[in-house]
This record gives C-alpha cells, sequence and structure tokens, in this order.
C-alpha cells in the first residue's frame, strides 16, 4: 500500500486534514505538539470506476455509483519547527517518520494566521509563502547531515579495488526509501569528483537534495482557504509548484454531514446537496461552505490526496478479474480489487501485485475490455480491466 505523509508546521491542519481523510479519532487543537506519535490510518484516492463503461454498476464496497476509492496508507505526522534537523522540537524523531513515506503533502495555513513555530496570531499576519519550502529545506539538511555522518565509510569503502559509488549509495541511503536505480539517475544529474575523499560540504548537500526530490516528491496543500484572504491563495498558486487548495476543516463537517444524513456528499465531490433535516444554523454554515468549493473546486482534500498519487507518483490504477467476459472474481463480485501500480507498469507487475505466487507462475494475460490477450510488456493504462492466467 503507497504511504502519504503529511507533514507541515504546528497548527497548520494536518491532524484535522487526516480526521477528515481517514475518518479517524485523533487529537486536534491549537497548540504545538498535538499530535507526538505519528497517526497511521486508511484513507483513499479517487478515480473512475471501469463499471461506468457497463450497464450496471458494480458490487465492489469501495466504488459509490462509479466513483471509484481505492486505499492508501496516510501518515500524521508531528508538525515540524525551525531547526528541526537539528533535533528542535523533537525534529529527528518526526523527520525519521517521514522516510516511510512515498509522497509528502506539505499542509500550510494559507490564511496566514499562524507564526513560523506554529503560534495562532492574526489572519493575514503571517506570510504563507514562507511555508511553502520549510519542509524541503529541514528534510534536505537532515539528510544531508546524515549523508555527513556516513562519509568517512564511503571514503573507507572507496579504498577498494571493487568499488562503486552507486552501490555504496545506494545501500546508505536505502533506509530513506532511496533505490539502486533512484542513486543511479541521481549520480547522472550531480557534478562530483570521482574520489569520495575529495567531496565537500556543498556536494553531499546537493546529493540530499536530489535524492529527497526524487524519492519525497511533496505536493503543497494550502490550507484554510475558506478563512484566508484570496489574494493569499492566488499568490500560492502562481508558485512554479504543485498546490492545492484546501479546507480540511470544511471536508471534516462535510464527511460527518454526509454521515448523519443532513447532505449529499462523497469526498471528491465539487458540490453537495443539502438535505431538509438540517437547521439554519447548519445551512447558514453549508452554504458558506458551499460557496468555498464553488470557488476553489471543492475541499481539496481528496484533491491533494488524488494529486499525490496519480500526478507526483505517477501512478495508474489496475483491476485484476478471474472472468473476463463478466468482469468479476470467482464468486460473481464485480471488479472486487483495484491495485495501484506505476505507469509503465505490466500485467506481470499486476500480477505480483495480486500474490507473488500468482506472478511466479505468470503464464499470459487478457485485457479484458477488449476481450483479447495482451503481451506481458504491454503497458497497463489508468482503468485496465485485466484477467491473468497462472499456473498458480
Amino acid at each position: 500500500m503507497l504511504s502519504i505523509a503529511l507533514a507541515g508546521k504546528p497548527n497548520a491542519g494536518k491532524s484535522t486534514f487526516y480526521t477528515a481523510a481517514t475518518m479517524a479519532d485523533v487529537d486536534v487543537a491549537n497548540y504545538p505538539f498535538t499530535t507526538i506519535d505519528a497517526n497511521r490510518g486508511v484513507s483513499y484516492v479517487r478515480t473512475e470506476c471501469p463499471c461506468l463503461e457497463r450497464d450496471e454498476r458494480c458490487n465492489a464496497d469501495d466504488c459509490e455509483d462509479g466513483k471509484r476509492y481505492v486505499p492508501i496508507e496516510l501518515i500524521d505526522v508531528a508538525g515540524l519547527v525551525p531547526g528541526a534537523h537539528e533535533g528542535k522540537g523533537l525534529g529527528n524523531q518526526f523527520l525519521d517518520e517521514l522516510t516511510n513515506a512515498d509522497v509528502i503533502v506539505n499542509v500550510i495555513d494559507a490564511s496566514g494566521g499562524t507564526n513560523e513555530k506554529g503560534e495562532p496570531v492574526d489572519i493575514g499576519e503571517h506570510d504563507p509563502l514562507e511555508d511553502i519550502d520549510f519542509v524541503e529545506e529541514e528534510m534536505d539538511l537532515w539528510l544531508a547531515g546524515i549523508v555527513d555522518r556516513n562519509w568517512e565509510s564511503v571514503e573507507r569503502k572507496s579504498r577498494s579495488p571493487d568499488f562503486d559509488i552507486d552501490d555504496v549509495l545506494a545501500d546508505m541511503l536505502s533506509g530513506f526509501g532511496a533505490s539502486p536505480r533512484q542513486i543511479a539517475i541521481v549520480l547522472r544529474e550531480l557534478d562530483y569528483p570521482a574520489d569520495p575523499i575529495q567531496w565537500e560540504d556543498s556536494h553531499r548537500e546537493e546529493l540530499a537534495r536530489l535524492v529527497r526530490e526524487r524519492t519525497k516528491p511533496i505536493v503543497v496543500a494550502a490550507n484554510k482557504i475558506d478563512v484566508a484572504p484570496e489574494e493569499n491563495v492566488e499568490t500560492l498558486l502562481e508558485l512554479d509548484k504543485p498546490v492545492i487548495p484546501t479546507t480540511a476543516e470544511g471536508e471534516l463537517a462535510l464527511r460527518r454531514a454526509a454521515d448523519n444524513g443532513l447532505v449529499d456528499y462523497d469526498p471528491g465531490d465539487d458540490a453537495l446537496e443539502i438535505g431538509d433535516g438540517v437547521n439554519d444554523a447548519q445551512r447558514d454554515a453549508l452554504e458558506e461552505l458551499r460557496e468555498t468549493m464553488t470557488n476553489w473546486d471543492g475541499t481539496g482534500v481528496q484533491g491533494a490526496l488524488n494529486y499525490a498519487v496519480y500526478d507526483l507518483l505517477e501512478h495508474i490504477t489496475a483491476y485484476p478479474v478471474e472472468d473476463a467476459a463478466k468482469w468479476s472474481d470467482g464468486s460473481g463480485n464485480i471488479l472486487p480489487d483495484a491495485f495501484l501500480l506505476p505507469d509503465g507498469s505490466t500485467p506481470v507487475d499486476l500480477a505480483y501485485a495480486v500474490h507473488s505466487d500468482i506472478g511466479d507462475g505468470y503464464l499470459h494475460a487478457v485485457n479484458a475490455k477488449s476481450n483479447r490477450e495482451v503481451s506481458e510488456e504491454y503497458e497497463l493504462e489508468e482503468g485496465d480491466v485485466i484477467k491473468i492466467v497462472s499456473t498458480n
């Protein structure tokens, strides 16, 4: 399961975002370090289900009338403060949690209502632009520190006749989630001395930055758009970075209202229908929220998760079935499973995602939409329905 980490300074709304996306109970308060140990839960990315191409919708638990929700892990990391890479605010502990993530959502307070330490101030008093690069810089410096502390080992190994810097760095940075292929790509982008003894701090810092960029891409969730000055949000959207306007509180309110039958709303919808059972105060609040959603194409919580997986990580959704004609499993369940795979994955990759034994016994695959056999080199596309034939 892919992992998305929520990062940022205290009071930016990470825990509210986490609660809205998982509907799990966590502490939410307006003081730093409400979260100490990282919260972990299951959330979902949303895509169109292939059942929309059929006369009847599928009966999968995670499909709502053609809106398919695919599970991912969501990690709510405690707030970071300036100097986190030096251990301030238990920063090393919190940064270490980010190594388990595939992608990071940097939740910032777009309203400017919290200062650089996450302390409450008047709306608009703090410039949210200052928070954009904060997480990146802290992670880069933290990783550079790890590289620096382990560099003596690299220098010792470089004296060996079979020394390979790709292998040594891949081994050193495997705990950060860096694969040998990613290290090889980074080294091709980096201008560095052949002898590790000649490396300077600038080389190690650039190495750390490039590794972080490739292994921990970041999307910014410009949170609190329901109270943020509009010019703040517009300025953030003009940046040369992926920025998604969000209202985590708005999403949480809608999720709870939907559970109570007060509104018709599914996560990721850009509009809502208000039911008849709301009182005047509730209706006024929901109307304000509806206006915010109209201005910014929804609450943004689902959009941020979707962007992290489908755009930054470049994943697609594939659906394995046993019956190519009915798009079902052996029990007749239509499109029961959905798997997130990197773009460029093949039917063999899907087979291994289902189960290692299925992959080991792979024979061939059938594209259920066209009812034609596809080669093992065929690159899966978003929404492909695939029958895998295996000896196991």
